[in-house]
Formats: C-alpha cells, structure tokens, sequence
C-alpha cells in the first residue's frame, strides 16, 4: 500500500446547525490524488480543517503523525495550499507576494526570495515576476498562486479548484505544471475539483465526497475494474434479436448511445458473444472490453447521497 500522508476518521465539521462534514473516514496517499464531488459536497471544508483553519467537532484527523488542531504550524510547514479564491495582497509584486508566504512559513528572507524566482520560473512566470499581481491576468493569477503554495518545498500541495477561470489552452498548462510537480519534483497532490476530466488527467487515485461523506476512494485503475466481464457490442442488424438472444442465455445488456454494453454468465468466455449472434442471424461489427469511466464511477458513488 502507498504510504499514507493524511489520514481521517469520523471527521465531522460543523458550520453552527449545518453539518459539513459527517463522519468522513479516508486517507490521502503519496502520489496526486482527486477529490471529487460536487459544489457544495464539503471539499474545501475537509482541505481547511487538515490546514487547522477549522476545528472538528468530531472525529479526527492526521498529517504526517500530527494533529492540525494541536501543531498547525508544524503542519502546514510541510503543506502547500493553494486556495480557489485570489489571496493576493494589492502592490505587491509577484516576486515579492512568493517570497512573503516563504517567509510566512518560516524560511529565511534571503532564502525566500531566491526561491520565489525559482519556483515562478518554474511555473512559467519567470519574465513577469516584477509585476504587480493585480496587473495579471487570470491564468498568470492562477500560476502565482501556485508558485505560493511551491515556495517552503512542501511534502504536499493542496489544490482548490486550480482550472477555475482558464481558457482550454491555459487549463492544459496549468494540468501540465501540475503533473510536473509530482512527477519531477517529487511532490504529493491532492487536486481538489468538480470537473472529472482534470482529476483523471493527473491523480492515480481518486477520493469522492458528496453530502459530507466519503463515498468512495481508491486507485483509479482498481476502480475502474468491472466485477462481471462486459463488453461494448456493435453488430451489423437484427439488433433486437441480438440482444433477446442475449438475455434468452442468462447474459445482461444495458443501451448505450452507438453501442451495447453486455454481460456474460459467470463462465462464460468471449465467443458466448458470437454465438449468440450466430444464433440470432447477425454478425458482429465492433467488440471490445468495457470498463468503468471515471464518470460512471463518480455518478454511482454520489448517487447515494440523500
């Protein structure tokens, strides 16, 4: 099992009477790993209260061996976060913005200000790091907020919705950079986001939070696995007869919108497909594997919810 660096048991956060997060129980591993859910699902509260920034009301949770509630500080050393919001402060150019949240973190002032040109290099900004912030556009908003959260060198980085705002060209630099964050600086990801293409663009795993609770988490490629052999089916005509043929020998098919999706018995093999196509007069055009999508799984996940 990969190592663990954030685990939660039973969380549970409360906004006075609304409960945000209910009993949530899960674990972020080494690696990127999504969270998914839809707005509202309590996301951006389980990032907070990992930062320390809410307490739990109960439950708890762990970074690195440490509570956020008892060692905020010693926990968010080894954190970086990047909220969905813009968190820049006015005049302050981007050089300046980087090097301040290193010094906030507890680096040295020269060493703060050596690696905010390092890390806005890095993230693309290296020729407009004299700029005021507020001058920037939405996209080179997003990368200095990003370059913040790179500063100290954290363990992890913790992404709040970091597409939001960008065009399709800027949404592919921005996936870009941050798979480079994992796979050539060696970082831990956890990409907080509603939209599913991202997620499965970056993270190996995924975690899906819906109504407060976790409804499902774990590798992406485990999950996408079927627990029956199915297979999209195209054939050439007589559909109907297919498909009664189909469910006349004990298998299971389900529409879809250019193709069929059909399950065998339990032990059968693949050319139980061509003879029940033989049987029903018809040859087959197209036939493949089926698995999951990431959607598939993120709609039955938080289909549970109430």
């Amino acid at each position: 099992m990969t190592e663990t660096l954030v685990q939660f048991e039973a969380l549970t956060v409360r906004y006075g009477s609304r409960v945000a997060l209910d009993a949530a129980s899960g674990r972020f591993a080494r690696g990127a790993t999504g969270l998914l859910g839809p707005n509202g699902a309590g996301k951006t509260t389980l990032l907070k209260a990992l930062l320390g920034f809410l307490a739990p009301s109960g439950g708890r949770i762990e970074a690195f061996g440490l509570s956020p509630s008892v060692s905020p500080l010693e926990v968010r050393r080894r954190i970086g976060y990047m909220p969905e919001v813009d968190a820049h402060l006015p005049d302050l150019t981007a050089v300046q913005t980087v090097a301040f949240a290193g010094e906030l973190s507890g680096l040295p002032q020269s060493e703060s200000m050596r690696r905010a040109h390092e890390v806005l290099q890095f993230v693309g900004l290296g020729e407009e790091r004299y700029r005021k912030v507020e001058t920037y556009s939405t996209g080179m908003k997003q990368k200095a907020k990003l370059a913040t959260a790179l500063v100290h060198d954290p363990e992890i980085v913790l992404l709040d919705e970091p597409t939001n705002g960008l065009d399709p060209a800027g949404r592919e630099e921005m996936l870009h950079l941050i798979g480079d964050i994992v796979t050539l600086r060696g970082l831990s990801v956890v990409l907080c986001s509603h939209l599913l293409r991202d997620v499965e663009k970056v993270c190996e795993n995924i975690l899906v939070i819906s109504g407060g609770a976790i409804r499902t988490q774990g590798r992406v490629e485990e999950l996408k696995k079927l627990d029956r052999d199915w297979y999209v089916v195209r054939v050439k005509a007589d559909t109907d007869n297919f498909i009664a043929e189909v469910r006349r020998r004990g298998g299971e098919a389900q529409t879809g919108p250019d193709a069929w999706r059909v399950a065998l018995p339990q032990g059968a093999t693949v050319s139980w497909i061509f003879d029940a196509a033989t049987a029903s007069g018809t040859q087959i055009r197209h036939l493949r594997k089926a698995e999951d999508t990431l959607e598939d799984i993120f709609l039955r996940a938080t289909s549970h919810a109430a």
